[in-house]
């Protein structure tokens, strides 16, 4: 594995959109996004690939080599884009994937359809990518024991960071475009982390590959998916992570056979699930399909995790080693190594 340096104050954070761009009505809240950035002593670069006019920000080759040039940009660090989408998808076969790997490493920063691009990065490429909020939701205060994706970012490097439960989450988004400013989360549901069967899980420990269900499980069968072949050069199993974003239980458990089917949890040492609010139905629920697809497995399935579209969000390093553990009463930690 090979992990970006960590991020100083002076850095460059390039922000392109390689999925769907900015309307703008929501242009102040991005503004504000920069800013905050800039308060924080970084410069931002904000690229062409921004338009949110329609599905996506420019078209795939555009939004490809924009994407591309940041992550082979010896002046940039850290590329944030301001949220996910949609086609993200069309970038794979156009990045110039030989490139990215023969660069110094860079931060890749994000989630939802962001994920489709993070985890066959770091397949592809062996560089570390980060999984967490988007430039969008960068200005909002993490609770503890959850750490911001710069506290992850701007880690010594070869660092230990620790991560844990969130007592609460958020029940519904913000409303950026009648409040561009908004920093504070509000958290009022209350949280914990779970287990399949409701027992208490030892450390479990592995190498942490994953992203949004609905993206990445696109990818098995395809050069982008190849998660044994990932394994095929370590030797420390892996801990899967996944989360639904939006779609109804049925298709979720479609989706995570999929995945049992070809293959991605044979050499797993657990399976790491984030809360959701995707809808279930009356005979058929979210955890219904988590059991469903996965209950046969023989490792640990943790579920109701901080991971994706419920904030507020870990902060997950694809190809990290990291330790997770859970006990009866909800508490836990995941530990993740960035060496």
């Amino acid at each position: 594995m090979r992990y970006p340096a960590p991020l100083r104050p002076g850095d460059v954070i390039g922000v392109t959109s390689p999925s769907t761009g900015v309307s703008d009505a929501l242009r102040p809240r991005l503004d504000f996004c920069v800013a905050d950035l800039r308060s924080r002593g970084f410069e931002v670069e904000v690229g062409r690939c921004m338009d949110g006019t329609g599905a996506t920000s420019a078209p795939a080759a555009e939004r490809a080599a924009e994407l591309t040039r940041m992550l082979t940009d010896p002046r940039v660090r850290a590329v944030v884009p301001p949220w996910g989408g949609e086609l993200a998808i069309d970038l794979l076969p156009l990045l110039d994937i030989d490139a990215i790997a023969q660069a110094e490493p860079t931060w890749l920063v994000g989630y939802s359809d962001i994920s489709t691009l993070l985890l066959p990065l770091t397949l592809l490429t062996g560089i570390a990518t980060l999984h967490g909020p988007p430039l969008m939701d960068t200005p909002f205060r993490v609770p503890a024991p959850l750490l911001h994706w710069l506290d992850v970012a701007t880690a010594p490097a070869g660092a230990t960071v620790t991560q844990g439960p969130a007592s609460h989450h958020q029940k519904a988004w913000a409303d950026f475009e009648a409040q561009p400013e908004v920093s504070e989360m509000v958290l009022t549901e209350p949280s914990r982390w779970r287990s399949l069967g409701g027992r208490e899980v030892g450390t479990l420990r592995g190498r942490l590959l994953g992203g949004c269900l609905e993206t990445v499980s696109m990818l098995p069968g395809t050069p982008f998916g190849r998660i044994d072949g990932f394994h095929g050069s370590h030797d420390d199993g892996l801990l899967v992570y996944l989360e639904v974003a939006e779609v109804d239980a049925f298709a979720a458990a479609r989706m995570l056979h999929h995945l049992r089917l070809a293959g991605w949890f044979d050499r797993a040492t657990g399976v790491l699930l984030g809360r959701t609010s995707a809808p279930g139905s009356r005979v058929f629920s979210q955890l219904d399909a988590v059991q469903d697809a996965l209950g046969m497995l023989e490792v640990p399935v943790l579920y109701d995790l901080d991971i994706g579209h419920v904030p507020p969000q870990l902060a997950l390093v694809n190809g990290a080693i990291a330790e997770v553990s859970l006990a009866a009463s909800g508490a836990g930690t995941i530990v993740q190594h960035l060496r």
